[in-house]
């Protein structure tokens, strides 16, 4: 059986980290932000941290398991 390769896309959008959680940052930071408060940009500039069932199928996807 060949081997897995990892998706390649993921490995650009998102970090594992050593306890095997998976790092992205937020959505909707990229256009239409002058009606968006300057509370809610601070906010969507940090990083979010996800141990759900989804985040641990792309970690599968990355090959860090």
């Amino acid at each position: 059986m060949p081997k897995m390769k990892s998706h390649k896309a993921s490995r650009k959008r998102f970090r594992v980290t050593a306890t095997g959680k998976l790092v992205r940052t937020q959505a909707g930071k990229k256009h239409l932000n002058s009606p968006k408060s300057a509370k809610r940009k601070r906010k969507l500039r940090q990083k979010v941290t996800d141990a759900g069932r989804i985040s641990k199928k792309y970690v599968e996807i990355m090959g860090k398991v």
